[in-house]
């Protein structure tokens, strides 16, 4: 399958270019996990976001894929998101249009409306169209993309793909954490503590709102080498207390499942010291 993705400047969707696509149900048949994607831009409208753009026209920046579709648990309305994974940013803006004809074929049912819709299906003829415009006039390797947002204390990585752990040897050993796969952890898991329930922004409030640590199940350091993560199945979030105590002997890591039998643990003799 092939489709069209709509990324606009201001928007209520909690997109994030290259990690994360957040839409209605409306669109959940076109974006199935594989589906090959174009990444759309409409008409600037504010120059401030001129800097993140690669043009103030209307235009496609960069393809991907994605990867899996989840349901939005902040959503009432049955929205979803869904994990991009081999996001390729162009290296020139490509017009949506060519000698004054739309790139993307437009139904005769669908004229007066058509770019109102976020994700368009496309053939397959027309895809490998807008990626050969997007990488025939530089280079086709993968590229860092000025438009992935940073988070605060996150040095956004390369997004050649979602594998974690990759050694570089400076002083010391030290392993990289790719941010792209935070944000899908949370956007998965939720910002809840997965051992005590412990949510900052609940306890804290505006001010630590987005805050938790994101444990690798498999420990970083213990990996023998690069590996694919899956962010639903490998990564969970801690509150820093709890993640300080999985972590608190250096030869040994404690599982979820273990911290949270400590923590039952201790309730139960405490609620039994009371009776």
């Amino acid at each position: 399958m092939y489709a069209v993705i709509t990324e606009n400047d201001i928007s209520k969707w909690k997109d994030s270019t290259g990690v994360l696509y957040h839409f209605p149900k409306r669109y959940e048949a076109l974006l199935e996990s594989g589906t090959n994607l174009i990444y759309y831009k409409g008409r600037i409208k504010d120059s401030i976001y001129r800097p993140s753009r690669l043009s103030d026209a209307p235009h496609y920046f960069g393809v991907a894929k994605i990867g899996k579709v989840y349901l939005d648990r902040e959503s009432n309305k049955g929205d979803l998101f869904a994990t991009i994974v081999d996001y390729r940013p162009f290296s020139v803006p490509v017009d949506f249009k060519d000698g004054g004809n739309y790139l993307e074929d437009i139904p005769p049912n669908l004229s007066s409306n058509y770019w109102r819709n976020g994700v368009r299906p496309i053939s397959k003829e027309i895809y490998e169209l807008i990626f050969q415009l997007g990488f025939d006039h530089g280079d086709n390797d993968f590229i860092r993309s000025k438009n992935l947002e940073s988070s605060n204390n996150d040095n956004i990585g390369t997004l050649e793909s979602y594998r974690d752990g990759e050694k570089k040897l400076k002083f010391v050993t030290t392993y990289e954490r790719n941010p792209a796969l935070r944000k899908q952890a949370i956007a998965i898991h939720g910002l809840s503590c997965r051992a005590c329930g412990f949510n900052f922004g609940d306890f804290y409030g505006e001010y630590a709102e987005g805050f938790i640590h994101i444990h690798h199940i498999i420990p970083v350091s213990e990996l023998d080498g690069p590996r694919t993560i899956d962010p639903e199945t490998d990564l969970v979030p801690l509150c820093a207390n709890c993640h300080s105590v999985v972590h608190r002997q250096k030869n040994r890591t404690l599982s979820t499942e273990e911290l949270i039998g400590l923590i039952r643990a201790k309730k139960g003799s405490s609620e039994n010291s009371h009776t």
